[in-house]
This record gives C-alpha cells, sequence and structure tokens, in this order.
C-alpha cells in the first residue's frame, strides 16, 4: 500500500457516530507541493488557490483508496474466522479526524490548529474507517512544537487569539470558502490576491523539512493553479461549473468565487483591472456587486 501514507494507526474507541463500531483506523495520504505554495502572492494579477485545491478533488481520490483498505481489513479478518463491517469518512460526516489522528498516534495538531507530523509535514490528507472489527489501538502523539511561532506570526489577518486557538471570523480559508456575502472591510485587504483558502501557516513549519513526496497524479496542479484574475472575473455560472469540473473549488460556486477574485483585483494595485471590476458593479448577486465597487474605488485611489 505505497500509495496510502506511510503508516496506518489504529485507535481502538468505539465511535458515537456509528454506535456499533469498536475501531477507528486513521491514514494519511501526503500531496506535498513541488513549489513553493506562497511564491503566487507576488504575482497580484494572479489568483492564490490552496494546494489542496489546485488538482482533483482529493474527496474521491481519498475515499476509493479507503475502500480498497478497508475491503483488504475485512478479507484479512475473514480469512481468520471474523466478520466485520466498515464504513468510510473524508470531509463528509462530523468526524472530528485531528483529534482522532492525535489519539491514534499519526501526528499532533500544531499551534495553528492543523495536523502535522515528524514524518509526514504539514502536507497530507485524513480519512477515517470505522469498523467494528476490535483492533489494538497505537500510543497517541504528543506535541513537538515547542516555541515555535512561525505559523501564528506569518498569518495575515491575525487569526489566531493563541496558540491552538483559531478566530474563524479571521481566517483566510473560511472567509474565501465557507463565508457567504460579503466579507468586513477591515480585512479585504489582507486577503491579497488569495481567492481560494490560504497555506501560509502551513507553509512556513518547519516540520515540512521532512515532508513526504507525493505521488498521486490527481493533486499535481491543473491549469487553475494560479489563474489570471480578469479571466476568472468575467466567468458566469456555466463557464464556473466547466472550467472548475472535478475540482474542489466547484463547491462555492460562481458568486463567492468572483467576490473572492474582485478582492484580489482591488488589492492587486493594477488599475488596468477597473473596467473589469467596474463591469460587475451591477452584478446580480449583492456580494459580487458589492466586491466589485470596493476594487473600483480602492484601484482609483491607488
Amino acid at each position: 500500500m505505497g500509495w496510502m501514507a506511510e503508516r496506518m494507526h489504529w485507535r481502538g474507541d468505539p465511535a458515537a457516530l456509528w454506535p456499533e463500531a469498536r475501531s477507528v483506523l486513521m491514514l494519511a495520504e501526503v500531496y506535498t507541493p513541488r513549489h513553493d505554495p506562497l511564491a503566487v502572492l507576488e504575482r497580484r494579477d494572479r489568483g492564490a488557490i490552496s494546494v489542496y485545491a489546485q488538482g482533483k478533488d482529493y474527496h474521491d481520490i481519498v475515499k476509493r483508496r479507503l475502500k480498497r483498505v478497508g475491503r483488504w481489513l475485512l478479507e484479512t479478518a475473514q480469512r481468520d474466522g471474523v466478520a466485520g463491517e466498515i464504513k468510510v469518512f473524508v470531509d463528509t460526516a462530523p468526524v472530528m479526524e485531528k483529534p482522532l489522528a492525535q489519539a491514534a498516534g499519526l501526528g499532533w495538531q500544531g499551534k495553528h490548529t492543523n495536523l502535522l507530523a515528524r514524518d509526514l509535514g504539514s502536507w497530507f490528507f485524513l480519512g477515517a474507517i470505522f469498523t467494528t472489527l476490535e483492533l489494538a489501538p497505537d500510543p497517541p502523539e504528543t506535541s513537538h512544537c515547542g516555541n515555535c511561532r512561525a505559523c501564528l506570526d506569518i498569518c495575515p489577518t491575525g487569526a489566531f487569539l493563541a496558540p491552538y486557538r483559531l478566530d474563524p471570523r479571521r481566517c483566510i480559508s473560511y472567509l474565501t470558502i465557507e463565508h457567504r456575502g460579503p466579507v468586513d472591510e477591515e480585512l479585504r485587504p489582507h486577503l491579497g490576491n488569495r481567492i481560494y483558502g490560504c497555506d501560509d501557516c502551513l507553509a512556513v513549519c518547519p516540520w515540512n523539512k521532512f515532508a513526504q513526496d507525493a505521488h498521486e497524479a490527481g493533486y499535481a496542479p491543473r491549469e487553475a493553479a494560479a489563474p489570471a484574475l480578469a479571466e476568472l472575473a468575467r466567468l458566469d455560472d456555466a463557464a464556473f461549473r466547466a472550467r472548475f469540473a472535478g475540482s474542489p473549488i466547484k463547491r462555492i460556486g460562481r458568486d463567492r468565487m468572483v467576490r473572492n477574485v474582485l478582492y484580489a483585483i482591488g488589492n492587486s494595485g493594477d488599475a488596468a483591472l477597473i473596467p473589469v471590476a467596474r463591469s460587475l458593479c451591477d452584478d446580480a448577486d449583492d456580494a459580487v456587486a458589492d466586491a466589485a465597487r470596493w476594487a473600483v474605488r480602492r484601484l482609483s485611489q491607488a
């Protein structure tokens, strides 16, 4: 199973999500970028997309692999005369993946609240297999962050109230992906050209020097890794769906993406983009129209 993480870890506690479950198997799969994920932040006419969303939708890839591991698990148990069942989860149910993964010894939650590991760095997806089989647990992992504050200090919006305490209302990943409607004007300049997610706190983690190379071709960046802002701003709903088919980006819809793009245009400092923003000042979506007017005002004052 070289296509999965370097290790597999078991946790034997029953899960409330599925009362019949007796063990949870946590797995990780790396998507380590081959490029500097922060370099795109200097290309102000381009949109910065979080590394995990630059390739195919990880939900589909990881779930297929979890099912393969699950089948192997059940077949192995059956050969020993033990019957079992499984259910797999990849961000599709209220599963507390990070605490479970730390309890299973896979890694620990860093000061940025994300999971990291000494032998995997920061760049990996988590998946869970719940099973009715009884499996021996691995020992939990402990924190190895020490006095490091790199992830806390780099946050553009100051979203970390303290180590291990994140205010999602200021988190760029939340604001660009989950938040509906206009973003607070105070925060818009700090978004820079980030149009889908943010990798800053992951990218600066010193443990990434031990990160494993990603071998899954589906995680390789597509053309959309650093798209031109002017091009994205002109997308209608049909064009948006066609462009981001098979990508996790598709879930936010055209309106939220174009809203984010307009904030990036307003932060670009490029007056040549004023006509692009002005053309959307009367957009049918209120948040898009508001973002367009904000971008025009900001660029006009630059």
